[in-house]
């Protein structure tokens, strides 16, 4: 659901209507292709602005991979289903990560005598499964915690079941977290821990809305005893990943070069490591390269399709003086 267009933006799309009619019409076929790959259908007084704000977009995305031919940027960039959205209405759509301070867990520190590999990929291990879409729901925060659990899960039963981020949109209220309005991931685990299981995602389908709670603790796939936070520097954070597997992590997804990644190693100097908007999982990390040419990067799960980034992932520099925030809030469940 969009809202209406601002003034500023109808003036906007005027604008670039009437200084670039040669561009438009090229562009022309590459909107009707745009439309039909994503299946968007706008009212009439719709489409001319939304078509405007896909063409700055396009602009945006053609000017920095031709700035990452010229080695100044580490990853390209391509149009994708958010073309249409300005970065106001994304960040409302997309980025749903609620930090509360209280009820944290217990801090888990790694073991300084374990040996730690160079990169570490938990996918290559069974336990991850494959990516899923939150669709337009601010629900990253859900679908963190159950790639946490499946992973934790996996490490205990060796059988990976994908596990129901619909069960916790509609059922986690009494431990803070908001459905498609967001959450986080500690809460998330907190409910799991307290309602005594998940249902599996079979079970308990997503709908990328709030319905009413269902769960059914004979469909229940999983159990957790509690869940333990991670220190807040990425060589604790690698350490913990290479030692307990995938864990959840939140990040500041809201730049248009994060919503545009399509691939490389992501870094933008804009990136906060202090306001954090969106929940991932963090599967392993590795390096391009020499191990000491300083392109080390994590491998992220994304929740926004496999038509997203590398096949719905990404990797985000690592050791780059915690790049996103995404040591800051790092934490995995105990199972």
């Amino acid at each position: 659901m969009h809202p209406s267009p601002s003034l500023f933006l109808a003036a906007l799309c005027l604008g670039i209507a009437s200084a670039a009619p040669q561009l438009n019409q090229s562009l022309d076929e590459l909107w009707s292709q745009w439309k039909a790959t994503h299946r968007k259908l706008y009212g009439m007084n719709e489409e001319g602005w939304r078509r405007a704000v896909w063409g700055e977009n396009m602009k945006m995305i053609e000017q920095h991979n031709r700035e990452y031919k010229q080695k100044e940027h580490s990853f390209t960039m391509a149009m994708n289903g958010f073309g249409d959205m300005t970065n106001e209405e994304f960040r409302q759509v997309m980025n749903g990560l609620q930090i509360q301070k209280h009820k944290k867990g217990k801090v888990f520190q790694p073991p300084l005598f374990a040996e730690i590999p160079s990169s570490v990929n938990w996918r290559k291990k069974g336990y991850v499964t494959p990516t899923k879409n939150q669709g337009q729901c601010a629900s990253g925060w859900a679908f963190s915690a159950t790639g946490a659990i499946e992973g934790q899960m996996f490490g205990k039963t060796h059988k990976l079941v994908s596990l129901s981020e619909q069960n916790l949109l509609d059922c986690a209220w009494s431990e803070g977290n908001g459905g498609c309005s967001g959450g986080n991931m500690d809460n998330a685990f907190q409910y799991v821990k307290d309602n005594g299981g998940l249902d599996s995602e079979e079970s308990y389908p997503y709908h990328a809305q709030l319905q009413s709670c269902k769960y059914n603790p004979e469909n229940s796939a999983a159990d957790i005893t509690g869940f333990l936070t991670i220190p807040k520097t990425e060589y604790k954070l690698m350490r913990s990943v290479a030692i307990v597997g995938p864990v959840s992590a939140a990040i500041d997804a809201s730049l248009d070069t994060f919503r545009f990644y399509d691939q490389g190693i992501y870094y933008d100097s804009n990136c906060s490591h202090e306001i954090l908007h969106h929940g991932v999982l963090i599967v392993g990390y590795g390096f391009e390269g020499a191990e000491l040419d300083n392109k080390k990067y994590w491998i992220v799960k994304n929740s926004w399709g496999e038509a997203w980034g590398i096949d719905g992932y990404i990797l985000m520099a690592k050791d780059r003086d915690n790049h996103c925030g995404i040591a800051s809030l790092a934490s995995f469940p105990t199972v």
